[in-house]
Order: C-alpha cells, then structure tokens, then sequence
C-alpha cells in the first residue's frame, strides 16, 4: 500500500484554514484524515479529547517532548503548548490516507524539514490586516486583550509566508477551498 502524504495548513489565526478543512475534509478524491494535535491549554466549548486535541496537562505534554513524541510541537501562548505526536503521522499516512495538518506556521516549517518531498506546505493569507481584524472579532469568543495578541502575532506569523511552497488568499471561500484541493490533488498524484 501506498503511503499517504503530510498536508500542512498554516496561517494566522482568523484567516480560515479550519474553516477550507471543514469543506475539504471529507472530498473523497483528496484522501484526507485531520491530524488530531496535542495541547496543554483546557478545551474550549464543545471541545471533546481525541476528537479536536488531545487535551495533556502541561507537565504530560513536556514529558512527551521529553521522550521525543512529537514531530513538532511550539509552546505558541505562554504556558499554552501545540503539538503533532508522531504516533498520529504514522497512523494516517501508514493506512494509506494523507494526513492534513492545521499547525501554527514554525511548526509547519519544521515539518517540510523533517519529511521533504512527502509534505506539502501551504500557507493562508488574510486578503487584509482589516479583514483579519473583523474575521476576529466576528468570532465574539476571545476578550479584547486576546484578540490584541492574535493580531500581533499574525503580523510575525506572515513573514513566514515565502518560507511556504503554496500561498492561498482567502478572499473568497469558495476559491481559496478549490485553490488547496487543486494543489493537494497535483501533488499526491506524483
């Protein structure tokens, strides 16, 4: 059996990669299985373990990088830790399907280093800082403070932008999804 590949989605928080997941996620034709990531920080809503994080505690999630679990991992909000055990890669791409991968934007680069031609990188784009900044508060769930943070952090996490094979501009839904299946299906078919 063929192994699957690593589809990385990153991008500033607010500019829609959950969003392109959803509506790509179960396209037969692309093969996709969401990589489940590990997170020390508590589950927010509806959140459920094993279903959108695997919820560790802090100490448990610093163990495991310990014994060198992960295939990335970045503590992203001070005390707030984001991950991808290895355990999860090799159960997806070993079954067959193309894991994707909605990791912050250094972890993305970590991955294209440790799996090359088997990873393929694309980056988000917010049409505008403006945008961005409504998408944010249209999501009515993050205090002012938060929202303050994210928009400062998604100005640094642009600049990583050239360091991705693929660049999306999500300006319109509907054509950033066509846009990632397009290059998701040019690039496992090699």
């Amino acid at each position: 059996m063929k192994k699957g590949k690593i589809i990385v989605l990153s991008a500033p928080s607010g500019t829609g990669k959950s969003t392109i997941i959803s509506k790509i996620i179960d396209d037969p034709r692309l093969r996709l299985e969401f990589s489940i990531s590990a997170t020390s920080r508590a589950p927010r809503g509806v959140e459920q373990n094993g279903r959108e994080y695997y919820f560790l505690s802090h100490d448990e999630f610093m163990k495991r990088v310990a014994n060198d679990e992960f295939v990335e991992w970045e503590e992203v909000y001070a005390g707030t830790c984001y991950g991808t055990l290895k355990s999860e890669v090799e159960r997806v791409v070993g079954s067959g399907n193309n894991i994707i991968m909605d990791i912050d934007v250094k972890g993305g680069v970590n991955v294209k280093k440790i799996f090359g031609k088997d990873a393929i990188d694309i980056f988000i784009v917010p049409p505008s800082h403006d945008e961005l900044e409504r998408r944010l508060r249209g999501r009515a769930t993050d205090s002012e403070e938060i929202i303050r943070k994210r928009l400062d952090k998604a100005e640094f996490e642009l600049g990583f932008a050239p360091q991705y094979t693929y660049r999306v501009v999500n300006d319109s839904l509907d054509q950033a999804v066509a846009e990632v299946s397009d290059i998701i299906l040019k690039a496992t078919e090699q």
